[in-house]
Parts: C-alpha cells; structure tokens; sequence
C-alpha cells in the first residue's frame, strides 16, 4: 500500500520560530504533553491515510510514512531552533534504530503468527515485490552519505541541500510506479475509512481537519514536551541524551507501529508493512537529517555548521551499521527469521549492556563489510538491484 510530504512543515517551522527559548518544564508536563503527542502522530496517520487514495499513487507510501514521522520533526525542529546541539541526535537515532530495530522484528513476528494460524505452518521469510527495490535501494544513498557526515564530524547546510536532491530523485521513481493491486479501502482501520467513503465535502473537511488538528497538537506540545523530558532525566538521574533519544521516540512512532502491526496482520501485506517502515528511515536519514543545519542557521541568523561531539559521532555510527546490516538483510528482496531475530538481539542487547555499544557497532559494520565482498567475489548483482533495473526499465518503457 503505497502511501509522502505536504506543505504543513513549512508553516509548522515558521510558527515555531516565534517561540519563547526552550525551558525546562516540570516533569508532571509530560503527564499531558505525551497523550498530546500520542494523539497529533494518531490523528495525523488518519489523515494520511485517508488522503493517500486520492493522490497520485506512486506519493501514497511517500506521503503516509512522512507524516507518520511529522512529530519526529517537531522534536528535532525545537532542538535545532534552540541550539540543543548536544541533543540533536538522540530523537533521530533512537527513532531509527526503534524502527529498524523493533518495528521490523515485530513485523515479522505478527506475520509468522498469523501465518501459523492459517496454515499450521511456519513463516520462514517474507517476500518482497519487484517495485518495493526501490525502497531498498533508495536506503542506500543517504546512508552511503550519513557516512560521510559521520567521517567529518559536522552537518552544513550543503549536507541538507544534498540529503534534499537524494529525497527528490527517490520521490521521482515512486511517483512513476504504478498502482499497487494490494491497496483496497478494506484495509484500512476504522476511521481513515469512514474518511475514504464519506461524501466528498465531509471527506474534504476530515482530512483537514486531521492535518491542521495534528499540527497544531504538536506545535503546542513539542517544546513543553521536551521540557519535561529534561526536567524528568534530571529529576531521576538520567543523562538528558537518553532520555530524549528513547522516550521521545517511543511516543511519537507508538502510531507508526500500531499501523504496521495492522498490516503486518495481513499476512499478504507484511512487506508492505516492511516498506512502510523503510520509507520512514528514508525520510529521517534525508529530509529530517537536511532540516537540522536550515533550522540551526535560521536560529543563528548566518550560515553555521553543527558539530558532532564524539558522543554524537558513536550514536551516528551505531545508527548508520544497524541501518546498514538492515538493507543487506532486504538486498536479497526477502526477510528471514533469523535475520529478524538477530535486528531484535542486537538493539536489545545495548539496553542490557550498554557499555556494549562499540562492539554492537563493530558487529554491525563488518557484518556489512563481509556482505559487500561477498557480494563482489560473487560478481552477481543482488536481487534488489537486478528487480531496481528491471522496474527503471519497465518505467520507461511506459514512458
């Protein structure tokens, strides 16, 4: 099911810019300003939703994942606006080790569930259709690139404008897809689907009001929000980095996850649910990733650069190998059990040890380094990029 940006960001960040300086609130805030959240990330999936049947098609996935991750934004927006440096990347590689690293693995496993039940059989791997290589290879670049910010230890405003021109060409070849068979109205949850088959002025109004409801729930929120959170890690004792990297995440992509878990219900849709997420890391690694230098320079009122702290540098690098182990384990156009399993025991294990997380890293980026010299010993090109050339192809030929 194929579902991408609106111009709500851009007004979202004007009026975020008239904003007092980020303050710590009381920690009880966040008793009010999380269900605030919850709900905009809610609201706004519903309109997404909705509004995807009545988009061009090849925009639908786009469209639904990025403003699945419109309250990422918000978050990462009042941090840059403030000049939260130290904090910058923890919203953004918590959200996409989370949704690597726990959304796929329970994919994955509400699918095998399902599958048991209908056939007594076990899911030993969920396949991928031709045109999601787009997706897959579409992970490729920003990563190849968050690579290179991570070797030179800075985020300027050419990195966003680079990490912005990837997004563009990944947003070109999906609006060139055709319609997917799998989408139907059926599939979609209650209130999204009372939007879909509503008369065209109520539905017209829904929509909206989903959208601008959303919004402006966060615009209200975002900063109190990350207030209390501050307010929380100091009251208990908690590094403030933590904090933000995981709670904030949690709340803000809980709606992402209900959603792929009601299509990973549908057996026959789990790799859509797989794409879903995968469209999301794409989002964040290119336009959430590119809005971090325009916002922090707007801040300043000159053109500035954002430096990564050695910290900062070993979250990014941890971030960028479980991204990249990810996109090996689809590079082959399936996901097994195992592979599953193994996303899910090695974001585990850096909460059970975190003292662990160079090895983790480590783990993960000669994982990859032994996939791409096997992949050049073999002198076969992978299944994604074999099924990537083939649907350029067959793109043109429509042309």
């Amino acid at each position: 099911m194929r579902r991408l940006p609106s111009a709500n960001l851009p007004v979202f960040l004007a009026l975020l810019f008239i904003a007092e300086p980020l303050t710590q609130s009381s920690p009880w805030a966040a008793l009010w300003t999380a269900p605030c959240i919850l709900f905009a990330s809610v609201v706004i999936t519903w309109g997404a939703e909705s509004a995807q049947f009545f988009l061009a098609q090849g925009f639908a996935l786009a469209i639904l994942a990025f403003m699945q991750t419109l309250p990422e934004f918000g978050v990462e927006a009042v941090l840059a606006w403030k000049q939260q440096t130290s904090l910058l990347l923890a919203n953004l590689t918590g959200a996409l080790r989370l949704l690597t690293g726990l959304a796929w693995p329970m994919i994955y496993v509400t699918a095998a569930v399902v599958h048991r039940r209908k056939t007594k059989q076990p899911l030993r791997t969920i396949k991928l259709d031709r045109p999601q290589s787009v997706e897959v290879v579409g992970l490729f670049f920003p990563l190849v690139y968050a690579l290179f910010i991570w070797w030179k230890a800075s985020v300027h405003l050419f990195d966003g404008g680079i990490l912005i021109s990837i997004y563009l060409g990944y947003l070109f070849l999906l609006s060139k897809l055709p319609p997917q068979e799998k989408e139907a109205i059926e599939d979609l949850e209650t209130v999204p689907r009372a939007i879909v088959l509503a008369p065209r002025r109520w539905r017209i109004l829904a929509i909206s009001a989903c959208f601008v409801t959303g919004g402006c729930l966060i615009y209200f929120a975002a900063e109190p929000f990350l207030g209390s959170l501050i307010a929380l890690a100091t009251a208990v004792g908690i590094p403030t980095f933590l904090v933000i990297q995981w709670l904030a995440p949690v709340i803000s992509e809980f709606p992402e996850l209900l959603s792929t878990f009601y299509f990973a219900r549908q057996e026959e849709n789990a790799s859509i649910a797989l794409m879903n997420i995968a469209s999301s890391n794409i989002n964040q690694w290119t336009l959430l990733f590119a809005m971090l230098p325009i916002v922090f320079s707007l801040s300043r009122h000159s053109i500035s650069a954002i430096p990564l702290d050695p910290e900062q540098q070993g979250e990014l690098l941890l971030t960028i190998g479980q991204s990249m182990v990810g996109l090996i384990f689809l590079i082959n156009m399936e996901f097994d059990w195992w592979e599953a399993l193994t996303m899910f025991v090695l974001f585990a294990a850096q909460f059970v040890h975190p003292s662990a997380k160079l090895w983790i890293t480590w783990a993960f980026l000669l994982w990859t380094a032994f996939a791409v010299i096997r992949i050049l010993v073999s002198r076969r090109l992978p299944a994604a990029l074999v099924s990537f050339v083939e649907t350029c192809r067959s793109l043109t030929t429509r042309v």
